[in-house]
């Protein structure tokens, strides 16, 4: 294990089971993520003004980045094996906050789904948007560093996929048009909303 990681991971996760409020926000953070993202989701879709066709494609380039993170993540945890910190660390020299399976530490699904997320907002998301799916991914990314379940070098390769996939999409986007349509027209949002259906 190199020295980076060892100091990296020790000086997040040595906080850990001392400051009971901090722990039970950051096993929440490290856990839950995916529940926060869809209740974001869910508010922004509803929220912005019923013309907003821009920053409701936005939503759709932005969960369909977090999902390509989480596809690069599959196939490259296949192909190298690396185990988790308390897995590779003596019992006693770290906190573990959270269960969790012993499966490959690196990337990490959490992080690289989080700035997929985030990164793919800061193009054409509403401001409250870019900066909350931001600081969240911020947050998740030290949290499963403090909750003993990843590496340092885990969350800096998994926020380099997130950007990369958003930066991808972003670039393809047009051919999701359809996707961003249809869900327009599911609400009866944008060009499909009531009154103004060609």
């Amino acid at each position: 294990m190199n020295s980076f990681d060892l100091l990296g991971y020790h000086a997040l996760n040595q906080w850990a089971g001392h400051f009971h409020s901090l722990d039970l926000i950051m096993s929440f953070l490290a856990q839950y993520a995916l529940e926060i993202y869809a209740l974001l989701f869910i508010i922004a879709l509803f929220t912005l003004p019923k013309p907003d066709t821009d920053r409701r494609h936005a939503l759709v380039i932005m969960g369909l980045s977090g999902i390509l993170a989480l596809i690069i993540n599959l196939v490259i945890s296949n192909i190298w094996f690396r185990p988790r910190p308390f897995v590779t660390l003596p019992k006693g020299t770290f906190t573990q906050l959270i269960p969790h399976s012993v499966d490959a530490s690196f990337p990490s699904d959490h992080t690289s789904g989080s700035f997929g997320f985030a990164a793919a907002s800061w193009n054409k998301a509403h401001i409250w948007v870019r900066w909350s799916f931001t600081l969240l991914a911020i947050l998740v990314a030290i949290a499963r560093v403090y909750a003993g379940v990843h590496w340092p070098t885990d969350i800096l390769a998994s926020v380099l996929i997130g950007f990369v996939s958003s930066r991808v999409i972003w670039r393809i986007n047009p051919i999701f048009k359809p996707l961003t349509n249809l869900v327009l027209r599911i609400l009866h949002y944008g060009k499909f909303a009531k009154g103004d259906l060609h």
